[in-house]
């Protein structure tokens, strides 16, 4: 009896440090070092593989400045009206957008037919102008791809500066906006409207290095909510 109770001692003793939480960790642990090997692998990208990160690519940064500039809109008009307002209606100008753009490889820039400044001119098509699920994706050569969508006027903030004059724009700060811009042409539309695109070009290794991230595996409690 003496013997069966030392035998079972001594196996109670082996499976507890089997089970020592630090020899757990280290299995979970293992786990996620394969996570991370198998995404440093040198995976083939194939071309409709980076269409389709032109994509995803293009609406983030995209949407990530619309957003921008309703905030940065939102604070000026309440600190001081279209006046103050006025000078931050560029988002792809605003330094958390520039930042996103350099990872990208991004040029981001939007133009319309009917602009506030000239230098934003560009010929559109209706084509061009359907509503925001309206997307165009190309790959002009082996090094650059193309990314544009319509920018519609989706908030009434727009219309502070982009709406109907004398109903939506006062006369004093349509007054303000042909000071600075004397070739004024972007006032008239209404919520819903297209008033000219977002037009991105980058390159190929940018495209890449978000494809990458966007599709590679992370550990359970580091993958977002």
């Amino acid at each position: 009896m003496r013997h069966l109770f030392r035998a079972a001692g001594a196996a109670l003793l082996l499976l507890t440090a089997a089970c020592r939480p630090d020899q757990i960790e280290h299995l979970k642990d293992s786990k996620r070092i394969g996570i991370e090997a198998e995404n440093w692998q040198v995976k083939r990208i194939m071309p409709e593989d980076l269409l389709r990160a032109t994509r995803w690519a293009g609406d983030s940064l995209t949407s990530h400045a619309d957003r921008e500039l309703r905030r940065v809109l939102a604070q000026k008009l309440a600190e001081g009206g279209v006046a103050a307002a006025l000078p931050y209606c560029r988002p792809e100008t605003f330094p958390a957008v520039d930042s996103v753009a350099k990872i990208l490889q991004a040029n981001a820039r939007r133009v319309s037919s009917k602009p506030r400044n000239p230098a934003h001119l560009a010929e559109l098509t209706p084509a061009d102008l359907q509503p925001d699920t309206a997307r165009q994706i190309a790959r002009p050569n082996t090094e650059t791809f193309f990314y544009q969508r319509p920018i519609a006027v989706s908030d009434a903030l727009c219309l502070r500066c982009h709406g109907e004059v004398g109903q939506d724009i006062s006369a004093t700060d349509y007054a303000l906006i042909r000071k600075q811009y004397p070739q004024d042409q972007a006032t008239g539309y209404a919520l819903g409207q297209s008033m000219g695109v977002w037009r991105l070009t980058m390159k190929r290794p940018g495209v890449a290095e978000f494809w990458t991230m966007k599709t590679r595996k992370l550990p359970r409690n580091q993958r977002p909510h």
